[in-house]
């Protein structure tokens, strides 16, 4: 099926201390999308690569992406003002012979090829799949004052991760519905979910998290150390 992989880079990387895009933020001296980048280009899925960005550093992307990857043409969309405006907005940007289209965040740069390679197969066969992993703490529900309100069933409790992949019409459909209702979501598989849809949980890896925090960033580079030795 013909897939194309959509990259959101347009968020800003405030929560790590940075004044600029978060994709663009190095990562053991290279810029984190060129990480993520790279998991998929050694499965042969950034030809035709589609990558929101803010647009007041639209050139700083492009600088980025023809130093690491010169022998590959990335199509730039301008992102908005949320992470779903600016799916919405790659998603309009889509081939037309598009069948399928593989949403991953940029700043996840350690998504494992089995996870990759299961969710386009789990997207082929159900309309949508989300790699995510089994909840290993016990999570607790608040009420409003800060006390324990809830403590679901940790069995049935998995943490969202990305790659999240869906059949064009699918992921369509459900951001169509999402902006007539104006509903917002953090991923794009509830919103599949949210518009009656099913979505098949793909199993993905610990290391597979987002770097959200300068944390995150020190973990980051302990995984990196430990890949290189």
């Amino acid at each position: 099926m013909r897939t194309q992989l959509l990259i959101p880079a347009a968020g800003m990387g405030t929560r790590l201390g940075a004044s600029q895009p978060k994709a663009l933020v190095n990562l053991a001296g290279t810029p984190l999308l060129v990480h993520t980048l790279r998991n998929f280009q050694s499965l042969d899925l950034i030809r035709d690569c589609l990558i929101t960005v803010s647009a007041s550093a639209r050139e700083a992307y492009e600088k980025c992406l023809a130093a690491a990857f010169p022998d590959h043409a990335f199509e730039l969309v301008d992102g908005g003002n949320e992470r779903q405006d600016s799916v919405l907005n790659g998603l309009a940007a889509l081939h037309r012979d598009t069948e399928l289209v593989i949403i991953h965040d940029a700043a996840r740069p350690f998504a494992p090829a089995d996870a990759i390679r299961g969710s386009i197969d789990a997207a082929g066969e159900y309309g949508a799949a989300t790699v995510a992993i089994p909840a290993v703490d016990t999570v607790l529900v608040a009420d409003e004052s800060g006390f324990l309100d809830n403590t679901p069933d940790r069995s049935l409790l998995w943490a969202c991760q990305t790659p999240q992949t869906f059949r064009v019409e699918v992921i369509r459909a459900a951001h169509d519905a999402a902006r007539r209702a104006g509903r917002m979501a953090t991923d794009d598989a509830t919103l599949v979910r949210l518009n009656g849809g099913r979505v098949k949980l793909v199993m993905g890896s610990p290391l597979n998290f987002k770097i959200t925090t300068p944390m995150d960033m020190k973990v980051a580079r302990c995984v990196l150390d430990g890949v290189t030795e």
